[in-house]
């Protein structure tokens, strides 16, 4: 009997692990202040990160805590103290791509599950078994492999030595997220989570002899943005990652939005679910495509799953953007009214679309708006502010709130 894959959420912070949770994760991926790879996001102190676990734990989710930077000789003194705190904090496990860090976790971390980074490069059976002989319990494949090879691998690995594969965000130019490209132009160490991500700038010629004339490397008028890789989204592949022996469906964005780790783990959640639920006969919902259109993403592709590149998207370097998200639902008044928190402006009479966390969507209309001092208003243009709304449909707690661009 297959079992059914994990869906693994990002968490930057706090607000992200509570999206992750309410939307349906089996677990999250977050780092503490030190050893993560991304610098970014809030990420989580000591402090948060017991608060985290004991949030995640008692709805059930698993939490693993990134440990992925490739660790410098000055770094290495901290290590200890941080991996014991995590075990003591009950982290599930750690992500791990250096083998100094994976040694040190077994060492001062022995409770911890240790999984090994796509950083790692593991692009065959045999690197996975040697990594589980190392202890791994879980590998997270380079993103350059097919499915073919994925399948091959899960039935030359050991059975309880799980199998973890991004299945939508944002992919790197480089060989497994190892990019020099920051470090050298802006000296940022992109292996350190401190990525200025070169790779999306636009890029011209320039010939030694002709001082100040600049010849672009045209495919549109606009110029090419010759490393800018087009966004990974699985979504409509589901059975196909589910038969390749997948354990675990990985979300990247831990830089990203509460919103966006709402709408990309409510519409994997969804969409396997129905696939275990139907068999056969599972057709993915159109809904279900359509709520990765409503979050910033570049143009979607399927990556190297399917033994062909995914190419770059050549004319920009920037999101499509179709929707914002302009509240949270914060509170369930009665059936027509609910306090919420704004996040972008929007005004009354406007159609506004709802992801509730049952997470099948749906609009309302926004009838009235009340500030905090009792005064009707015409608009929400305060990020944060609360305030009372009435709609013509309830509005459940936990919602996102959003508005389609014209």
């Amino acid at each position: 009997m297959i079992k059914k894959p994990e869906i693994l959420s990002p968490a930057g912070d706090m607000e992200c692990l509570n999206s992750a949770i309410n939307f349906g994760a089996d677990a999250v991926f977050l780092a503490g202040k030190m050893f993560g790879m991304r610098s970014a996001p809030q990420n989580f102190d000591n402090t948060q990160l017991k608060q985290a676990c004991e949030l995640a734990h008692g709805r059930g989710v698993k939490v693993y805590v990134t440990c992925n930077i490739l660790p410098r000789n000055r770094e290495l003194d901290a290590l200890p103290d941080f991996l014991s705190y995590a075990q003591e904090c009950g982290v599930d496990a750690f992500i791990i791509a250096d083998l100094g860090v994976l040694e040190a976790a077994e060492r001062y971390a022995p409770k911890v599950a240790r999984h090994i980074s796509t950083q790692a490069g593991v692009t065959n059976y045999a690197s996975a078994n040697v990594l589980y002989n190392m202890g791994a319990s879980r590998v997270v494949l380079a993103r350059e492999i097919p499915l073919d090879e994925i399948a091959e691998m899960r039935a030359k690995i050991p059975k309880d030595l799980e199998i973890e594969c991004f299945v939508h965000g944002a992919m790197c130019v480089s060989f497994s997220g190892r990019c020099l490209i920051s470090s050298y132009m802006t000296g940022r160490d992109a292996n350190h989570g401190d990525c200025a991500q070169p790779c999306r700038w636009k890029y011209h010629l320039f010939e030694e002899n002709r001082e100040g004339q600049y010849f672009p490397v045209e495919e549109t008028d606009e110029g090419t943005y010759l490393y800018n890789s087009r966004d990974l989204c699985m979504i409509e592949h589901i059975p196909e990652l589910v038969k390749a022996g997948i354990s675990s469906f990985k979300i990247e964005g831990r830089a990203k939005s509460a919103y966006y780790t709402a709408v990309t783990t409510n519409a994997y959640r969804h969409a396997v679910d129905d696939y275990f639920n139907e068999g056969e006969n599972f057709v993915l919902k159109p809904w279900i495509t359509e709520e990765l259109d409503k979050i910033s993403h570049r143009e979607y592709n399927t990556g190297f799953y399917f033994n062909h590149e995914p190419g770059q998207v050549t004319g920009n370097g920037g999101y499509i953007r179709h929707y914002d998200a302009v509240a949270v639902c914060e509170k369930s008044i009665d059936d027509t009214t609910s306090l919420i928190s704004q996040r972008n402006k929007f005004i009354v009479g406007d159609t506004l679309d709802v992801l509730p966390p049952s997470g099948i969507p749906f609009n309302v209309k926004c009838i009235s708006l009340m500030n905090e001092d009792g005064e009707f208003v015409e608009s929400a243009p305060h990020p944060t502010q609360r305030l009372t709304m009435k709609s013509d449909a309830p509005i459940p707690k936990g919602s996102v709130i959003r508005k389609k661009r014209l």
